[in-house]
């Protein structure tokens, strides 16, 4: 069973076809392909479940083509020299894995395309959803090795891929992606669903860096880090409603006007009434709650986790802190609240420093564990109605923690 449906939109800013102002009616115009395609993450679904691929041609083209594995095609035309952002929805018959390659065509017949890959699973097949924040330490001095140490704990287990923000140190930009990030969890990019952190806007001295619009974290990940300069999207993994936030707002006036907090929220709330899953997971950069004594609590972050809380969601992520804590399910304010309330991982153990913890905090109250001197990422087995997790250390820690929740 196949339903398709497709919506182009062009976007300005591309390189034009310029023509020269005299010329021949009858001498045929050669339009060249898109100088790049960017195909999106991989996409995870259920057979007969449409899907959706969001996918970008830049620079023009004459028409597009998507072969989705299964024997379908889709194809368009598009408009010359412009950027072209194209949504289309399929649904698979049968379990199974499916190669998906996106093309671009110019009028002379060269291509450019790009690769994605569709997982199809039965309904009730449990996800994985694994990865951490604070990742690529760029330095000075340059020092990868944890970077490197968590990204292959993450070679060895298949699924979804997340990060919660300061992915590449010490500004984000293009140069620190290429340079921190693409060398250790880059090899993930096409399972990554990625969240943007205070340093992807990095200020110094008050004067904004080059990629304080987050250039560097928007252009690295594309279509999967969806619409600059806002950043915050959602999508579907098994029985789970996965949103992705930016925190961002927090770090400069400047930012608190692009990033507007009511527009977010307004946002969040209509996602989450459209999306009423049993299961729902968030996660962003700056913490609600934490013990570390470099950042520590954000009472900015409320808002958010009361839209959240309003409408039953179980589980956030967040990173900011170079640490790991867990802590039990509790309300927007900090009140223990074991029927409705959120539980909050803060795993900022990704590949940068150590941020120390408060230890007399850590283990009371709401705070169940954490540690303040490990490095690791967090794997989390989503299934109907439960979750389950393993905070997995590299190979010179010892520190772990594992345990299962249900939803509400």
């Amino acid at each position: 069973m196949q339903h398709r449906r497709a919506l182009t939109v062009g976007l300005a800013g591309a390189s034009a076809v310029v023509a020269a102002m005299c010329h021949d009616p009858n001498q045929t115009q050669i339009i060249p392909p898109p100088s790049a395609v960017d195909a999106g993450p991989d996409l995870r679904t259920q057979p007969g479940s449409p899907v959706t691929l969001t996918t970008r041609l830049v620079g023009g083209g004459s028409r597009w083509t998507v072969a989705w594995g299964d024997g379908g095609l889709d194809s368009g035309r598009l408009a010359a020299g412009r950027d072209t952002l194209i949504a289309l929805n399929h649904a698979y018959a049968a379990s199974g894995t499916y190669a998906i390659r996106v093309s671009g065509a110019g009028s002379d017949g060269a291509t450019t395309s790009d690769t994605l890959t569709a997982i199809v699973t039965a309904p009730g097949t449990p996800q994985v959803l694994i990865g951490a924040g604070d990742i690529g330490e760029c330095g000075p001095p340059l020092n990868l090795q944890h970077a490197r140490r968590t990204a292959e704990i993450i070679d060895t287990i298949p699924g979804t891929v997340f990060t919660l923000g300061d992915n590449a140190y010490p500004k984000g930009t293009t140069a620190d992606y290429a340079q921190c990030y693409a060398p250790t969890w880059g090899r993930f990019k096409k399972r990554t669903h990625p969240a943007p952190g205070n340093h992807e806007y990095q200020e110094l001295g008050g004067v904004p860096n080059p990629d304080s619009t987050a250039d560097g974290y928007f252009r690295y990940f594309g279509v999967a880090a969806h619409d600059q300069p806002t950043g915050w999207y959602s999508y579907d993994l098994g029985a789970w409603h996965i949103v992705v936030l930016n925190s961002n707002f927090k770090e400069s006036e400047a930012l608190g006007r692009v990033l507007n907090l009511d527009t977010q929220l307004a946002w969040l709330r209509a996602d989450l009434a459209a999306h009423p899953n049993a299961c729902t997971l968030a996660m962003w950069h700056h913490p609600r709650f934490s013990s570390g004594v470099v950042h520590g609590n954000d009472a900015q972050m409320q808002p958010f986790w009361q839209a959240l809380y309003d409408a039953g969601a179980d589980v956030i992520l967040v990173g900011h802190e170079h640490n790991y804590e867990r802590f039990a399910p509790q309300t927007p304010d900090g009140t223990a609240d074991p029927a409705r309330g959120i539980r909050e991982f803060v795993v900022g153990t990704g590949g940068g420093g150590y941020d120390t913890l408060d230890v007399a905090k850590v283990g009371t109250g709401n705070s169940e564990v954490g540690n303040q001197n490990v490095h690791g990422v967090l794997k989390l087995t989503l299934s109907d109605g439960s979750y389950q997790w393993q905070f997995i250390p590299t190979p010179s820690y010892s520190f772990t923690d594992s345990g299962s929740g249900t939803c509400h």
